[in-house]
């Protein structure tokens, strides 16, 4: 496919608060510096990441929000000071004998677009710092060849890169409450509650990114494919971590959501184990029990097992009435949710502070990160989706393409344009707007009936269709043709009789 030239450039202000200016500064400030990076993804793609910085010092607003007691408020408060477009980033650098960061910390990254540095000395150590920083807020070379991972080779991914969910233009979310054992329990779950409490903040923030749409059921008697371990000592029933990928087919069976849906589908199981099974815990690979109880499957969704108080006197009438903690449900499946999309905190070096986003599940730097790999996956997509079309029309001579297949053709490719362009001047949301434009009218050119019929029924495929209808009619017919000729031949032979 065709090769994608795409360059990122990251708007950073580097805010130098009192006291923290390094003394070798090349130039007195303000003034501005570029680094340049190549990612290096594939022959095909080449990624270049531009970050361009801003050197200056701190504004007297600035001054007074960064005197504040904590990390925190100084956050709060240079929210409401700084530059807020999407895919920009400031940092602020404070004294190296700053109070405002804990002991040991010398990054804190707010839950905006924004970070707190200390000056670490030199130029050098500032650089080297902010250098983290700018990977860990924008993007990493990782990240963007996850959302190239189609045309990367195997190799060179990391193992994590085909977990995340792929560039969709929309994601439905289903959440279901799998009761195997009916008459021995009621389970009651406030669904409605958790998702508007829990999921809509963070959907509310991701619908920028997709649309989507959440719907929830319970299904009784569906039981896991895998018969648990029984294990004495703890006198409860084992899943190890190899039998885990044999739960799904047969619970997938019944969720029957996926097949009607035009858009990716992740499912949140929350599993009550029958009777028969209970306590059921599930183990990692060294044995250990899983803290959350839980596992997550890769583009898929996540599992979690709801173990039932055992009843106080063996008397008890059954059916148990369970009332699910939502809250304990749904912090695990947010954790899985954040998985999937590619938003887990784990590499973080240990200088560095990470401000919780609070109920709104993501910061907003997070956000920009799903925007950086999203966009340009959509400009990847749309590059193999053209390619492809070109190729086909290329084989089949005899097509018709109609004039709104070509606009749609047209609308993709200068959309696609229009968002490298827009990446190349800083400008992620409109890029990213963009690119699922160009999606839009590249899916619709690729799909469109006129060119559909011709795919599937190319000639070749016509005669081998067509000859076996005709063949035994035309057999009598070239029969009787022969004959006709035949005779016509005799008679011009036979000498006409003179009386």
């Amino acid at each position: 496919s065709a090769p994608v030239q795409v360059q990122l450039v990251v708007p950073i202000a580097v805010v130098f608060g009192p006291g923290s200016v390094p003394v070798d500064l090349p130039r007195p400030l303000p003034f501005r510096d570029v680094q340049e990076m190549e990612i290096s993804v594939n022959l095909r793609t080449s990624v270049t990441s531009r970050y361009e910085m801003f050197y200056r010092s701190t504004t007297a607003q600035e001054e007074a929000a960064l005197a504040a007691a904590t990390a925190q408020e100084a956050d709060a408060a240079l929210h409401l000071l700084q530059d807020t477009t999407l895919g920009s980033l400031t940092v602020y650098v404070v004294p190296e004998t700053s109070s405002l960061l804990p002991q040991g910390i010398n990054v804190y990254v707010g839950k905006h677009r924004s970070a707190l540095v200390r000056a670490g000395g030199s130029l050098a150590a500032l650089q080297a710092r902010l250098q983290e920083v700018t990977q860990l807020m924008s993007f990493t070379a990782g990240s963007i060849a996850a959302a190239l991972s189609d045309r990367v080779p195997n190799g060179h991914l990391s193992p994590d890169a085909r977990r995340y969910l792929k560039s969709s233009l929309g994601y439905e979310i289903t959440f279901s409450l799998l009761n195997p054992d009916p008459k021995s329990h009621t389970v009651d779950w406030d669904i409605e509650g958790a998702v508007n409490r829990y999921v809509k903040p963070v959907l509310d923030k991701l619908s920028l990114v997709a649309n989507f749409s959440v719907d929830s059921q319970i299904l009784y008697y569906a039981v896991l494919g895998v018969t648990p371990r029984y294990d004495k000592e703890s006198s409860s029933f084992l899943l190890s971590a190899h039998s885990l990928p044999h739960v799904i087919n047969p619970v997938e069976a019944r969720l029957g959501s996926s097949a009607a849906s035009l858009y990716p589908v992740l499912n949140f199981l929350l599993y009550v184990p029958e009777r028969s099974h209970s306590p059921l815990y599930i183990q990692d690979k060294d044995g250990a029990p899983v803290s959350t109880n839980a596992f997550h499957s890769p583009r898929w969704g996540g599992i979690m097992v709801y173990n039932v108080e055992a009843p106080a006197s063996p008397q008890a009438s059954l059916p148990l009435h369970v009332d699910v903690d939502m809250a304990r449900v749904m912090e695990v499946f947010l954790a899985q949710l954040r998985l999937l999309f590619g938003l887990s905190r784990e590499e973080v070096p240990p200088e560095f502070l990470l401000e919780s986003p609070g109920n709104e599940g993501l910061a907003d730097w997070e956000l920009d990160h799903l925007l950086w790999a999203h966009t340009v996956e959509n400009i990847a997509t749309v590059s193999t989706t053209l390619t492809s079309l070109a190729q086909l029309l290329d084989k089949i001579g005899n097509i018709v393409i109609k004039d709104d297949v070509a606009s749609e053709v047209y609308q993709a490719v200068a959309s696609v344009q229009s968002a490298v362009a827009k990446l190349s001047r800083g400008h992620l949301l409109s890029a990213f707007q963009a690119s699922k434009e160009a999606v839009t009218s590249s899916e619709k050119a690729f799909f469109d009936p006129s060119l559909l019929h011709l795919l599937y029924f190319p000639d070749d495929q016509k005669f081998a269709i067509y000859i076996p209808l005709f063949l035994p009619m035309a057999v009598p017919i070239l029969l009787s043709l022969a004959k006709i000729v035949r005779e016509s031949r005799q008679r011009k032979k036979e000498p006409t009789k003179m009386d």
